[in-house]
C-alpha cells in the first residue's frame, strides 16, 4: 500500500529578484518521521520551511497539507490550517515581556476556549515534557540558550500539532545543549508521534535525529533518502558537505594571502 504524504510540494518554485531559491521542487514529507533538509547557508531550506506554512508563497506550484492544497488558501483559512503545526524559531523567538509560561500559553489562549485552570495544566505539562518544570515565572532574560530553546519547544508543542518545524534548532547552543535539543526532537516523535522536519547545517544533530535526508542546491534536491544512504552517497558535492571540507576551487580561490 502507498504511503499518504502529509505535506507535499508540487513543482514549487521561488525566486527573490534574480536569485532562484527553488526550482520547481518536489517534496513530500510522511507521517511520524523525522525528515532534515540540509544545504549550504543561503540555499533556500528555511524558505523551504516557510512555504510548508505558507509563510511564503509559491511563485509556482503547488502545496499540500493533508491532501489539501493550502498555498492558495487566504490568512483566515491558513489560521485552521495552521494550528496543525508547531514552529520553533532559530533563536526560540521567545517575547521578552512574558513570563515562560505566559509564552506558552499564548498559543493556547489565542486558539482556543480552555479555561486558564486548564491552561495552566497544560503549560505545567509541556514544561515538564522538556524538562523544564518551575521556570514558568522566570523570564527569557533569566533563562540560559538551552533553557529559551526548550521553552520555545513547549510552546510549540502546546496545541499537539501534527507537525513540528525547527529552524536550525542547536544553533547558538554549545555540544551539550544541542544533544538535549536532538534528544527532545526524538522524544517528541516518540512519545507524541508527530511529523518533524528539521533544517540544519549541523550534521552531529544530523546523524542523532534523521530517518530522511534532503540536500538543497541550487534550488534542486541534490540527495534526497535515508541516513544510511546518505553516510554511503558517492556524489562529490554531497559527500564534502557532510564531511565539512571545502572544494579545491575554494582553497584555492583563498589565494596566498591567508595567514599560517
Amino acid at each position: 500500500m502507498a504511503r499518504v504524504p502529509i505535506i507535499e510540494f508540487q513543482k514549487v518554485s521561488k525566486r527573490f529578484g534574480t536569485l532562484q531559491v527553488l526550482d520547481q521542487v518536489d517534496l513530500r514529507i510522511y507521517p511520524g518521521e523525522t525528515t532534515v533538509i540540509i544545504g549550504e547557508s543561503g540555499c533556500g531550506k528555511s524558505v523551504t520551511l516557510k512555504h510548508t506554512v505558507v509563510l511564503l508563497r509559491p511563485d509556482h506550484g503547488e502545496i499540500f497539507f493533508e491532501g489539501q492544497r493550502i498555498d492558495h488558501l487566504s490568512e483566515k483559512n491558513l489560521a485552521t490550517v495552521r494550528v496543525n503545526f508547531g514552529f520553533l524559531f532559530q533563536m526560540g523567538a521567545l517575547f521578552d515581556s512574558m513570563t515562560a509560561g505566559q509564552n506558552i500559553a499564548f498559543p493556547l489562549l489565542e486558539n482556543s476556549d480552555l479555561p486558564n485552570d486548564e491552561i495552566t495544566n497544560i503549560v505545567n505539562e509541556k514544561l515538564r515534557m522538556v524538562g523544564l518544570d518551575g521556570v514558568q515565572e522566570k523570564r527569557p532574560a533569566q533563562l540560559s540558550g538551552g533553557q529559551r530553546k526548550r521553552v520555545a519547544l513547549a510552546r510549540a508543542i502546546a496545541l499537539n500539532p501534527k507537525v513540528i518545524l525547527y529552524d536550525e534548532p542547536t544553533t547558538g547552543l554549545d555540544p551539550v545543549r544541542s544533544d538535549v535539543i536532538n534528544e527532545l526532537i526524538n522524544k517528541l516523535k516518540r512519545e507524541l508521534g508527530v511529523t518533524s522536519l528539521v533544517v540544519t547545517h549541523d550534521m552531529a544533530s544530523v546523524n542523532r535525529i534523521a530517518d530522511r535526508v534532503v540536500m538543497l542546491h541550487e534550488g534542486q534536491f541534490r540527495f534526497d533518502g535515508p541516513l544510511a544512504e546518505l553516510r554511503a552517497c558517492n556524489d562529490p558535492l554531497v559527500k564534502r558537505f557532510i564531511e565539512g571540507r571545502a572544494s579545491e576551487q575554494e582553497l584555492a580561490s583563498l589565494g596566498g594571502g591567508v595567514a599560517r
